[in-house]
């Protein structure tokens, strides 16, 4: 159908252009012939005609194209159409998107959007991006909403809509229908009310009397929102300042409970505490007493075992008594051995010393007497004793042997009586 609309347009505009292209036609002929009899080249010729009815032959065959393409319509995507006769009005039925046909010169088309749409009120404070909606509360007190309403028109009722609603429907009739309901209901609640306990409520009473009120209009409401309300500034001040006390009431009272519960904890841990003292006092007497059982049992088989002991410690302490005078007697013999043992080992060693002596003295005598004896025949030992005893520090030299050297003599002479002085004393 679109492209029998395109063709029959490009069919009358064709057309058109033929008929006035016939005249033109007809309008550069005459000039040129005009032209040529100026410049009197030619004679005088009749003009040619105009063809008017050949042009208008074409002008009428292209009112037939355009009038058919005028019955073609189409309707967009998102969009409906209502058909409007010239004669009876609007006609029963919607056109849906797509192309339909109508009778041309007849009916026209009325498009509507069919889409949803958003109505958006601001609240007092908030006008910049919707108009404000002021409500009053059961106080007396304005109060600003924010509400925002979705609903679409109904597209099976487009005829009944544009026979009797006025134009445009928004600000027709969805601002008011919607701005009276909500004033309607406002006076029916406190200001705490809206702004805390009974929000929703309102909302919901509101959601049905404007989707009851633009039924009717064939307006389909699907959804309303209340997206905030704007208090008056004193009684927001005031309302913040309740709030905060019941805040303050809440945490006290939450305290209040904590603490009671914490006495009661207190006291059942204190009767628990009571209670193990109490079990713990009575286990302790009954080990006790049962430990005084124990002992008195214990007792009967302990006395005697007891005087065994002590006849058992008597007995050792004479046995020890009789053995410590037993150690003192022997100690003092041993004592009495020792002093004559002593006293007899100075004897023997006197005696061995003595002996010793007088045999020292007798084989130093005889010694002495050798030594006389061997000197007395060779005098000359004497020079060697010396120089065996001083070979260290004297030195060794040679002398004559007739004894005239004075230190020969001397010695000579000295242990001549050296060895005459030894003779004697050991004779004695």
């Amino acid at each position: 159908m679109l492209l029998l609309k395109n063709l029959l347009w490009i069919t009358g505009g064709g057309l058109l252009v033929a008929a006035i292209l016939v005249l033109a036609y007809d309008a550069w002929r005459r000039v040129e012939l005009w032209r040529k009899q100026r410049a009197g080249g030619t004679g005088l010729e009749p003009p040619p005609p105009w063809r008017w009815r050949e042009a208008l032959k074409l002008a009428g065959a292209a009112v037939i194209p355009f009038w058919l393409s005028n019955g073609v319509v189409v309707v967009p995507s998102g969009m409906a159409a209502v058909r409007v006769s010239q004669i009876s009005g609007p006609r029963p039925g919607t056109l849906y998107p797509g192309v339909h046909w109508i009778t041309p010169l007849v009916d026209s088309v009325a498009l509507y959007d069919v889409r949803d749409r958003v109505f958006s009120t601001a609240s007092v404070e908030d006008k910049k991006q919707a108009e404000g909606l002021k409500v009053q509360s059961r106080e007396g007190l304005p109060v600003g909403l924010a509400i925002t309403v979705r609903y679409r028109l109904d597209p099976r009722r487009l005829d009944f809509i544009h026979a009797n609603l006025p134009q445009p429907v928004d600000t027709q009739i969805v601002t008011p229908v919607v701005s009276s309901v909500f004033r309607d209901l406002a006076p029916g609640y406190l200001v705490r009310e809206l702004f805390a306990t009974r929000r929703e409520e309102l909302r919901r009473r509101a959601a049905e009397a404007i989707a009851g009120k633009l039924a009717s209009d064939a307006i389909v409401v699907k959804e309303v929102m209340l997206r905030d309300l704007s208090l008056p500034v004193e009684y927001a001040r005031g309302l913040e300042g309740i709030l905060l006390k019941e805040q303050e009431s809440e945490r006290l009272t939450f305290e209040v409970e904590i603490k009671q519960k914490q006495v009661r904890t207190a006291e059942l841990e204190a009767e628990a505490e009571k209670a193990r003292q109490v079990k713990r006092a009575e286990a302790d007497a009954q080990t006790t007493v049962l430990r005084a059982k124990a002992e008195a049992d214990a007792m009967q088989h302990t006395l005697p075992l007891k005087e065994k002991q002590i006849q058992q410690t008597r007995l050792e302490a004479e046995a020890r008594k009789e053995s410590t005078v037993k150690n003192a007697e022997a100690q003092a013999q041993a004592k009495v051995i020792d002093s004559r043992a002593e006293l007899e080992r100075g004897k023997l060693m006197a005696e061995a010393e003595s002996n010793r002596i007088r045999v020292v003295s007798a084989a130093d005598a005889e010694r002495l007497r050798i030594e006389a004896a061997a000197l007395k025949d060779s005098p000359l030992l004497i020079q060697k004793i010396i120089a065996e005893r001083l070979s260290d520090k004297v030195q060794i030299m040679m002398v004559p042997m007739d004894g005239k050297f004075f230190f020969t003599n001397d010695v000579l002479k000295g242990a001549a009586l050296t060895s005459a002085a030894t003779q004697s004393g050991a004779l004695r």
